[in-house]
């Protein structure tokens, strides 16, 4: 009897804490086929950084980046080529619906995927996803019109549900002094991704064109001049499905365990828990506030919108960008080709993936999240208040000065986004992250299908008004970016964001 009530107390101990995931505080009992209890057991043991997780993290979240920017750089002369557009100045029109499919498709089952990931797992959730873009983004790239690439684009994004599970899975395999660098191991493999995404679309769509002596007009890639790059990204989906089934899942499973306990223990456990509740410091109010719904969650749901108007605005820059570098310079625009533009948007990956491996966890630590997402929000403004001017340069300045502009623009975009992953993540408990991240990603998704076909739309408009008075041209473009980024940044601050009362870090 008494051993079974010991038992008991280190049971309820554990999970009555579990959702603070305080390492300083490691529970005493796990349950032994529980494989949430085995990751715990493993961070208590282990106080290193996971590198094998950190892996992991890495390479199935670039596999969730590659296919949603990898399009920008070819997605003009795509359109131009599917004849869906009557003038010139209607191309990026058109284009911003299909860079918007893929966010309205995720938008409307990230929430789905969450779910489905706090009930059966990270990994099968994980898989599912990295087998989807292996399909449907190799279709897209065989795409003959432009119903079926706007719809290929939508199921790519519905059914990739990769990002919240990994999210959730950053915060459940660190320990709390490494969440920073599992959160900037995501940030910073999304920001790759969307880097090398674009590069890999900029170098291999059009082979034919580009490189005439290894691909002729009569091959399959001559055909289909969009394919080669569609196919590199699904070749890595296919990896990344293959070795994610030894991936360690981090979700909790206890009901086995609950089953086998006997019925004299059951009896006590009415009993016993409330005691135990009260020992441990955790009232009774504090259970209730981890189980709360999420929607009545303000420092989540805060940090959840203050992070939808950055990413609004990043995925409206990230179209914009290409649009403008590939426009003629009577236009505004730099006359880039698909390979110029992956090229800048390569060397701006490999700035980022510095910054933020080895700077970002040191300078989160010394400053926090709130403020680094303040300060980028703040040079992002002048910054891209500079690019109409940098289309007036020519030669190696203007290689080395969009350079320089597009490595900086990155890297305070990634900055601002791990930054509010770590305020999401902290705001709730390990049991409600995946349902959490759902959430986000569905409404960060709405907001990214808006920038593509909001951007779109804004810079087919900007282009018919190149004599007005009132900024011309693009700079009309660019200064709408900075509305946008200027309001992020007011609400970053109180009364709008909150902070959680309790860090589930």
């Amino acid at each position: 009897m008494e051993d079974k009530t010991e038992a008991l107390l280190k049971t309820t101990t554990y999970n009555s804490s579990s959702s603070s995931e305080d390492e300083e505080n490691e529970h005493s009992h796990y349950y032994e086929n529980c494989p949430g209890c085995k990751i715990n057991k493993e961070k208590a043991s282990n106080p290193r950084i996971p590198l094998k997780h950190l892996f992991f993290l890495w390479v199935v979240t670039l596999c969730a980046a590659l296919p949603i920017s990898s399009l920008f750089p070819f997605l003009y002369f795509m359109i131009r080529d599917l004849h869906i557009a009557e003038r010139e100045e209607d191309i990026g029109y058109y284009a911003g619906f299909v860079g918007s499919s893929f966010m309205v498709g995720r938008a409307l089952t990230s929430v789905l995927w969450g779910m489905l990931a706090d009930r059966y797992g990270r990994k099968p959730v994980i898989i599912f996803g990295a087998v989807s873009v292996v399909i449907f983004n190799t279709i897209f790239g065989l795409s003959t019109s432009y119903w079926m690439a706007l719809s290929m684009r939508f199921l790519v994004g519905s059914l990739c549900g990769i990002l919240g599970p990994m999210r959730a899975y950053a915060s459940e395999v660190c320990r709390k002094e490494h969440q920073a660098l599992g959160m900037s191991v995501i940030s910073t493999s999304w920001g790759v991704g969307l880097v090398i995404g674009p590069a890999i679309g900029g170098y291999f769509a059009q082979p034919a064109e580009k490189y005439p002596n290894i691909f002729s007009e009569k091959s399959l890639f001559g055909r289909f001049p969009y394919l080669l790059p569609c196919l590199l990204i699904s070749l890595y989906a296919l990896f990344v499905s293959i070795i994610s089934f030894w991936l360690p899942e981090t979700l909790h499973s206890h009901h086995e365990n609950k089953k086998e306990q006997g019925g004299e223990a059951d009896a006590l456990e009415g009993v016993i828990c409330e005691s135990v509740v009260d020992e441990v410091t955790h009232s009774k109010e504090m259970l209730p506030s981890a189980k709360q719904s999420l929607l009545r969650n303000w420092p989540l749901m805060s940090a959840i919108l203050v992070y939808c108007v950055f990413q609004l605005h990043d995925m409206a820059y990230s179209e914009i960008f290409s649009l403008w570098a590939n426009s003629p310079r009577a236009n505004g625009g730099l006359s880039y080709t698909s390979a110029d533009v992956g090229e800048v948007l390569a060397i701006s990956g490999l700035g980022l993936l510095f910054f933020q491996l080895f700077l970002y966890p040191v300078v989160e630590r010394s400053f926090g999240p709130i403020m680094i997402s303040r300060i980028g929000a703040a040079v992002t403004i002048p910054l891209l208040s500079s690019y109409p001017f940098i289309a007036m340069l020519s030669g190696i300045s203007l290689l080395m000065v969009l350079n320089c502009a597009s490595v900086v623009k990155n890297v305070l975009s990634v900055s601002i986004s791990t930054g509010l992953f770590l305020l999401q993540n902290r705001a709730v408990s390990s049991e409600q992250r995946g349902a959490a991240n759902g959430i986000s990603m569905s409404a960060m998704s709405f907001f990214k299908a808006l920038g593509p076909a909001g951007g779109g739309a804004i810079f087919s408009w900007a282009q018919k008004r190149q004599n007005a008075s009132l900024l011309p041209g693009v700079q009309m473009v660019f200064f709408i970016l900075n509305v946008v980024e200027f309001i992020g940044l007011l609400m970053t601050f109180k009364p709008f964001l909150v902070l959680p009362s309790t860090d589930y870090s």
